[in-house]
């Protein structure tokens, strides 16, 4: 079997752009793979119309370990984010077609499933009035919907520091939010990277009498040392790796001990091995992994067969039942969240596929997402 081309297909809302690409063989088969670029949409596309012509056409889909090294080092020049993300949406079609080829799920290739359902926790809920009600009700409809863990950045436009009266505003946001939720449910706390170590460590004691399942991307991603400092100060689990797009660079993280989450996306990480390997080496240093997952249905089934194999998995992202949710008709097949959990496919491949004419429905947008814009968690830019 080899692979004749892709075809790639992206649909388009305003705040997110999201790019299926199909890989088509001359048996017939085909895979379909996602990720989710922001403001980079058409840099992706230029590098897949490229690596179609020096790497792709002419693959073997079941060599998928020659393929990944072939686009990630044949080029020479370091590959960043835009060639991590190209390389994962063909690496995920060449799964999904290895496993429809073979007729079983891309978990049981990858050392058979440990887990018969996955934890899901919302995000995307918040797109409503800044306000402790109307976050009050939104997460009190998330939980009636049958999550029991939901995330949120209750710091507005926060950038380094964050003064007294927003202070106190976002602790009151949390405040209704917890009450919403009840005692048990798990409260992930987002920072998005925007504080300096002194205001994340502040920030945190502030926040910890609302028992926050964990402390995210407290500092800008860039700065170990700084997260070091973050993580020596708190006391709840620090979470990261969404902006690391090479598994290797989570070398010198998992030697800080500086997190307990990583949570790399397998939209930008290169795919669903190369984030398996990364999950086997965060559990020899005891650290568990809960993908970033911003994408649509297809990167959701993706993240999900890494899951059901990989013992050290804590927890999916998910947005699609809040944040643009018409968009989950273009994939037949969507995972879908049933209290709290999804549940393991046993469908051939990723257990999905991708309506072509729905996709049409939605076509690419000018996408944009600045979370120091006034109104950013609503989603709807201007």
């Amino acid at each position: 079997m080899r692979i004749t081309g892709i075809t790639t297909h992206v649909v388009g809302t305003p705040w997110r752009n999201l790019t299926y690409v199909v890989v088509h063989t001359d048996e017939g088969l085909t895979g379909v793979g996602e990720t989710r670029m922001l403001g980079r949409t058409d840099a992706l596309l230029g590098y897949l119309r490229e690596a179609e012509a020096n790497h792709i056409a002419g693959s073997d889909p079941f060599a998928v370990e020659d393929l990944v090294r072939r686009m990630k080092y044949g080029d020479y020049g370091r590959a960043g984010e835009i060639v991590m993300s190209g390389i994962a949406v063909v690496e995920m079609a060449c799964w999904d077609i290895k496993g429809k080829a073979l007729g079983v799920p891309v978990w049981q290739l990858l050392g058979g499933k440990v887990t018969d359902k996955v934890k899901a926790y919302a995000n995307g809920w918040y797109t409503t009035e800044r306000t402790p009600e109307a976050y009050h009700n939104a997460a009190r409809a998330v939980v009636e919907r049958g999550y029991r863990a939901l995330k949120i950045d209750p710091f507005g436009t926060g950038h380094y520091e964050l003064d007294q009266a927003a202070t106190r505003y976002a602790v009151s946001l949390i405040e209704a939010v917890r009450d919403a939720i009840g005692p048990d449910a798990e409260l992930m706390l987002e920072m998005h990277g925007r504080f300096s170590p002194a205001t994340a460590v502040r920030l945190a004691h502030e926040l910890a009498p609302f028992r926050p399942a964990w402390l995210e991307e407290p500092v800008p991603p860039e700065n170990l040392k700084a997260l070091e400092k973050v993580a020596a100060k708190v006391d709840m689990p620090v979470a990261t790796g969404e902006r690391v797009h090479d598994r290797i660079e989570f070398r010198e993280l998992f030697e800080s001990q500086a997190a307990d989450i990583i949570q790399p996306d397998l939209g930008h990480i290169g795919g669903i091995l190369e984030a398996r390997k990364l999950a086997a080496t965060a559990e020899t240093h005891y650290v568990q992994i809960a993908p970033h997952n911003v994408g649509g249905s297809v990167l959701t089934a993706a993240s999900l067969q890494l899951a059901a194999c990989t013992p050290n998995f804590k927890i999916l992202e998910h947005f699609n039942d809040f944040a643009d949710a018409e968009i989950k008709k273009v994939v037949r097949g969507a995972p879908e969240v049933v209290d709290g959990y999804f549940a393991v496919s046993h469908a051939p491949g990723l257990g999905v596929e991708l309506d072509v004419d729905a996709a049409a429905e939605f076509p690419q947008q000018q996408a944009r997402f600045d979370l120091w814009a006034e109104g950013w968690e609503r989603r709807k830019p201007k």
